[in-house]
C-alpha cells in the first residue's frame, strides 16, 4: 500500500497528465521517439497553441522534457521508463476491459 506522501503525489500527477486524451496522444506519440512541437502539432492534427499547452502540463508533471537542439525546442519522455509504463497501462487497461467484473458495469458506466 502506498503510504509516503512522495509516492501518491508521483502517481497523482501521472493520473492528472493521463486524464486528457489529448496528453495521452502526445505521451504515446513520443513514446515512439522524441520530436519538435511543431512536427507533433501536424501528426496530431491540433494547433500549435493547443499542444504548446499540453506540453506545458506534462513538462510541469515532470513526464516531458524540452531539448535545445539549435534553435529549435525537440520534446521527449522524461524516463524511457515511462515508455514501459505507458505499455504495462495499456496491456492492463485491455485486460480489465476483457473481463470486467463489476456487475453494474454497463448501467453505472463505471468499468
Amino acid at each position: 500500500m502506498l503510504t509516503l506522501a512522495a509516492d501518491i503525489e508521483v502517481l497523482a500527477r501521472f493520473g492528472r497528465a493521463l486524464a486528457d486524451p489529448i496528453r495521452c496522444r502526445v505521451l504515446l506519440a513520443l513514446r515512439e521517439a522524441p520530436a519538435h512541437p511543431a512536427d507533433l502539432a501536424d501528426a496530431l492534427e491540433i494547433s500549435r497553441t493547443r499542444l504548446s499547452n499540453h506540453l506545458a502540463c506534462l513538462r510541469d508533471c515532470g513526464l516531458v522534457v524540452a531539448v535545445p537542439v539549435g534553435r529549435r525546442t525537440r520534446y521527449e519522455l522524461a524516463d524511457e521508463r515511462l515508455g514501459h509504463a505507458l505499455d504495462d497501462l495499456r496491456s492492463a487497461v485491455v485486460a480489465v476491459a476483457a473481463d470486467k467484473t463489476c456487475a453494474d458495469a454497463d448501467e453505472k458506466g463505471c468499468c
